[in-house]
């Protein structure tokens, strides 16, 4: 596919417009082409951050992605608790839960698969056993779903808000008070797409309570509480207020040596679907984190 961009598409990012122009694609899958050498500026390579001048020539040779596939890899797992229903997962940061746009191996199901074989299919057959996710580097306990019966409980559960889920945050700056409540609507930014906000008058509704466990000079040390399960929630709402979470650079924190922003799925309260037993798992903070908070003055 042959484009051109006019003087009127000065200033843009080769990524954005080449959205515009091919919007049955993502944008995330015209990045892979970029970096694949499947576009070319002028019959050059190009790069997905590149500045238009207006009147280049733009060649586009699209590809089919690989096909998203729930296929068992040996990837290690750390298993915090298991029953006949439900295992709970202490998912490390930087791996996803299920395949998506852009990421086809790896993932969290395709461990699920080889360890455990068949899992619910109440999600679907790519997303075998999940009724709930965390961010790509957000860890900690992650609730599993052996069976559809387990599944449709469970996630009756999250949809009454009968689970509790508590989370550990370090943030930038010193909240004043000891407690807190942020009960703002998420939504999907409507400017930067891979975003959301909680500064618009629309959206999901959502609640998070934050605690403050210990204040450093320049940080604060949180136990979250939510209530519901909106996309980065948390970090939308601390942000919303402030406090960026350390290191998520996505909502406005400065870049850390770390490679990751401080945010783990410590805690979750449920009860087993077969019997009703109210079940709490417990994920530790991770090493790294641990060795983070630890330099923090």
């Amino acid at each position: 596919m042959l484009f051109t961009a006019t003087a009127a598409d000065a200033g843009r990012r080769l990524d954005h417009w080449l959205h515009q122009h091919l919007p049955d694609y993502s944008r995330s899958r015209i990045q892979e082409w970029i970096k694949a050498g499947r576009v070319q500026v002028n019959g050059g390579p190009a790069r997905a951050s590149q500045t238009l001048r207006g009147g280049e020539s733009v060649a586009v040779e699209p590809a089919h992605p690989p096909p998203l596939d729930a296929a068992p890899e040996a990837i290690p797992l750390v298993i915090l608790y298991e029953d006949a229903d439900v295992v709970a997962i202490d998912k490390p940061a930087g791996m996803v839960v299920h395949a998506g746009a852009g990421v086809h191996s790896g993932t969290l199901v395709n461990a699920l698969v080889h360890r455990f074989g068949e899992l619910s299919g109440v999600g679907g057959a790519l997303r075998p056993g999940i009724v709930h996710r965390l961010d790509r580097f957000t860890s900690g306990v992650l609730l599993v779903a052996k069976n559809d019966q387990a599944h449709r409980r469970l996630a009756a559960q999250f949809s009454g808000r009968e689970i509790e889920k508590v989370y550990l945050a370090l943030v930038h700056g010193a909240l004043a008070a000891e407690t807190g409540r942020i009960d703002r609507p998420i939504a999907r930014d409507p400017i930067r797409r891979t975003r959301m906000t909680a500064r618009l008058d629309q959206g999901r509704a959502a609640w998070s309570e934050y605690r403050v466990l210990r204040r450093f000079t320049r940080f604060t040390f949180l136990e979250v509480k939510i209530g519901t399960g909106r996309t980065h929630q948390i970090r939308v709402h601390l942000s919303s207020i402030g406090h960026p979470v350390a290191g998520d650079t996505l909502y406005g924190a400065p870049k850390q040596e770390f490679g990751r922003y401080f945010l783990h799925a410590h805690r979750i309260r449920f009860h087993q679907p077969g019997t009703g037993e109210e079940i709490v798992v417990v994920s530790p903070l991770p090493p790294d984190l641990a060795a983070w908070l630890a330099a923090v003055e």
